[in-house]
């Protein structure tokens, strides 16, 4: 008998488009959450129809949507948006990520829902947040890359700021989506009166908080950190290096005692030996001279030899890996991180498997991302009791 999963018996409701929010009902849904995806009828998702198509709908569509059901309502209409309240009643949690103030036009922000529902869990996340004189402002995971300050930092300083190949601020936004509603089911597991609360995420602040300590470094020094590279500012050393073959490695040896065995391997025991490079603090002031001094030994061995060495000294190394050398490496295989599917249609095809892994309960997938509506007749018939005549009306009248 296989074990309850984590989030099983709570049950989502998931009001959001394209990356921000349906990642975090992702995470939720491959945890047991119960994730009921409510799109538009017609047109669905954004998501559906970005980047690669395969049938109907993105190849993305079916890993961000895995393990959801579909329904669709039309949220503009009256009668949609009684379906959404009759919902509430009957669900825990509440994702969403239109722009604020949008579900309020509707009838549906979180005043209006926890008057139906007190224990709701109500999860908005926005570009700038529920609050604020940027409230109102249309904002994208790019925009708030921009002012949350990963753009400027990212790419080399003699280059306009470049973005991360991913669509890193909706995906870091809808992981704080995630602790924050993880936060508030346990608080009201624990309360006495079971009262839900709202969890308002920013993308900007979500992209500001990954930022370390570069704000109390400007406060304190006046130091404004800039684009450096492949270098980690202040750290060293920690750098991609080339080898032999025209390949990279990345290295990082800059704890004291790495740093060590790393200048053994490289035939570098004056640099070992030298006082002026035994902490951080000096290896910084020189880690131009460090690197060169690396990259000439890797220069003289292929990936595969650097590689070799540093794993047998136990200092921190890696290709850079493409998705080709991913979906080959043994590691991510041993690991359940390609995670075999069979599509619709017969195909094979490989699946990102789940993180975290949890001993006991972990993750499943049970299903590829579903289709348009697909599921309907399920939860209005089986939660709200709608008869298939009243299923029918609706879809006539373009609210479903």
């Amino acid at each position: 008998m296989s074990k309850k999963l984590p989030l099983e018996g709570i049950r989502v409701l998931e009001m959001g488009n394209f990356v921000a929010a349906p990642f975090a009902g992702k995470i939720m849904a491959e945890f047991g959450a119960e994730v009921i995806k409510v799109e538009e009828p017609v047109s669905g998702d954004p998501l559906r129809n970005w980047r690669i198509m395969y049938g109907h709908s993105s190849i993305w569509w079916y890993v961000q949507a895995r393990n959801k059901k579909s329904i669709t309502v039309n949220l503009r209409k009256a009668k949609g948006q009684q379906i959404i309240r009759q919902l509430i009643s009957r669900v825990d949690v509440v994702l969403e990520n239109f722009k604020p103030g949008t579900l309020e036009k509707w009838g549906l922000g979180y005043e209006e829902l926890k008057r139906i529902n007190p224990s709701i869990i109500m999860a908005r996340i926005s570009g700038y947040g529920q609050t604020g004189p940027y409230r109102d402002k249309a904002g994208f995971g790019s925009v708030a890359e921009a002012i949350g300050g990963l753009r400027y930092l990212t790419g080399y300083p003699d280059r306009p700021p470049v973005r991360v190949g991913i669509a890193i601020g909706d995906l870091v936004a809808g992981l704080y989506a995630v602790i924050g509603t993880l936060m508030a089911l346990h608080v009201r597991k624990e309360g006495k009166e079971k009262k839900g609360q709202l969890i308002d995420v920013a993308l900007y602040e979500s992209v500001f908080s990954l930022l370390e300590g570069a704000l109390p470094e400007y406060v304190l020094s006046g130091v404004v950190r800039e684009r450096t590279g492949s270098t980690l500012p202040g750290v060293a050393p920690s750098n991609t290096y080339e080898c032999k073959d025209g390949k990279h490695v990345v290295i990082g040896g800059n704890s004291d005692s790495i740093f060590q065995r790393l200048m053994r391997v490289i035939g570098r025991e004056d640099i070992a030996n030298d006082s002026q490079y035994a902490n951080n603090q000096g290896r910084a002031k020189n880690a131009e001279f460090i690197d060169q001094a690396i990259e000439q030994w890797t220069k003289q061995h292929t990936l595969e030899e650097v590689l070799k060495a540093l794993d047998e000294a136990s200092v921190p190394a890696g290709p850079i890996y493409s998705i080709r050398d991913i979906v080959n490496d043994i590691q991510y295989k041993e690991r359940d991180m390609l995670l075999p599917v069979t599509l619709e249609d017969g195909r094979n095809c490989l699946f990102p498997g789940i993180v975290p892994k949890l001993s006991d309960t972990p993750g499943q997938m049970k299903w590829i991302g579903p289709k348009l509506g697909e599921h309907n007749e399920e939860v209005y018939t089986r939660i709200l009791g709608y008869s298939r005549h009243q299923l029918k009306e609706l879809k006539d009248e373009g609210v479903i």
